[in-house]
């Protein structure tokens, strides 16, 4: 059986010469057992004909918002609601700008924008164009949002200058919807416990103690592992990032509140993972007032906070156990530690003090350590595409 054979996927093709090559990838995604609806921009038609994509899909295809109506459906939702996959292939710098702000302008912008099924996108422009920090801020946010980006590929270009711009070729983009497609529901059934964002120690109604975690990478996990059928409770502390399509959330404020949020879902979880970055100590006393400022020091009498991972490990059963440990120096030595200590299955080592890295950015460059010995490192890349290589890990050690 072919491994797309009952999927409809909508094929979005927009205004780059590299247009043409989506009539191959239209046809190959057919031929692996797809039904394929395409979506033109007014741009795209200029490149290739309609009536090309139409004999090899034997499916209409939709261009005008406006164009005559044939039957009750409001074309792109209906489009919308079909989809199992979107792939917009080529994706200009237009439309990868237009989906980050959710401008719904034309036929494809509307379509996905109603849409709810999975948004792959293969981007294909000019280098400068490609490297512009606008568009590299559009594609770091989309990700943000769980779109799926091709990278794409390096080489000559059409408009006679050579880098990293030019459209991957049609086999490898179908393969990435295969792949896509095989994994989205690896995690099926699962029950998982994210925690995510930093948690805040009240001093007074005003002030509180904290850290600067922004909850990105919790956030990004919790969306993956939607995406791929897990049932997830995102454990939260104050942060501004939206709530993950799927997604239940359970919004805390202190070490406490998160520990007995965790604990009153662990029995039934299959998987935790702790991502988020909890205050080790809090005030012993929280005034009841604001504290005022004075010529005087101000002292401040700390208490231990629970250390949440450490009680989930010593009473765990089935459950595998993810630990993060955000550090500054000895990044190894202290992982290693804490994976013994806590009794965790994994645990996502980074030096926090990178400027590229770690806290409040899109981006992360981290080391696994394993039970078993095993240690993996991977070079700095997008919080998306690490909360993939977390999950895919994960679902390798459940039973």
């Amino acid at each position: 059986m072919d491994s797309l054979t009952g999927k409809k996927i909508v094929l979005g093709v927009t205004g780059g010469i590299a247009a043409y090559k989506a009539v191959e990838i239209a046809s190959r995604l057919r031929k692996a057992g797809a039904e394929v609806h395409v979506v033109m921009t007014r741009e795209a038609t200029e490149f290739v004909t309609e009536l090309t994509f139409r004999e090899i899909t034997r499916q209409p295809v939709s261009v005008d918002m406006w164009a005559k109506v044939t039957n009750f459906n409001v074309e792109h939702i209906a489009l919308a609601t079909l989809a199992d996959y979107v792939l917009i292939a080529p994706a200009t710098a237009n439309i990868i700008a237009k989906t980050a702000a959710g401008i719904a302008d034309d036929m494809l912008t509307t379509t996905v924008l109603a849409t709810k099924a999975p948004l792959i996108m293969a981007p294909a422009m000019n280098t400068n164009m490609y490297e512009n920090p606008v568009t590299q801020k559009n594609i770091a946010e989309l990700k943000s949002r769980g779109v799926q980006i091709i990278e794409p590929a390096s080489g000559a270009l059409a408009c006679g200058t050579s880098g990293k711009g030019r459209l991957p070729e049609p086999a490898e983009i179908v393969q990435y919807v295969m792949d896509f497609a095989a994994g989205e529901q690896r995690l099926k059934g699962r029950k998982i416990i994210v925690t995510a964002g930093g948690t805040v120690e009240p001093l007074d109604p005003v002030r509180y103690l904290g850290n600067r975690s922004t909850g990105k990478m919790g956030y990004a996990i919790a969306a993956e592992a939607a995406k791929q059928g897990a049932e997830v409770l995102l454990v939260s502390g104050p942060s501004n990032l939206p709530v993950p399509t799927g997604v239940q959330t359970v919004r805390i404020q202190t070490a406490r509140e998160m520990q007995a949020a965790v604990q009153a879902a662990y029995a039934e979880a299959d998987a935790v993972i702790m991502s988020a970055a909890v205050a080790d100590y809090r005030p012993k006393t929280v005034a009841a007032e604001k504290i005022k400022k004075s010529e005087d020091e101000l002292v401040l009498h700390l208490e231990r906070n629970p250390d949440i991972l450490y009680g989930l490990g010593q009473t765990k059963a089935q459950q595998i156990l993810v630990g993060f440990a955000a550090e500054t120096c000895n990044v190894e030595e202290y992982a290693k530690k804490k994976l013994v200590k806590k009794n965790l299955d994994f645990i996502v080592a980074n030096d926090v003090s990178a400027s590229d890295a770690g806290f409040a950015v899109d981006n992360n460059r981290v080391q696994l350590y394993f039970r078993d010995g095993r240690t993996e490192r991977y070079p700095l890349m997008a919080k998306a595409d690490l909360a993939k290589v977390i999950l895919e890990k994960l679902a390798a050690l459940l039973p």
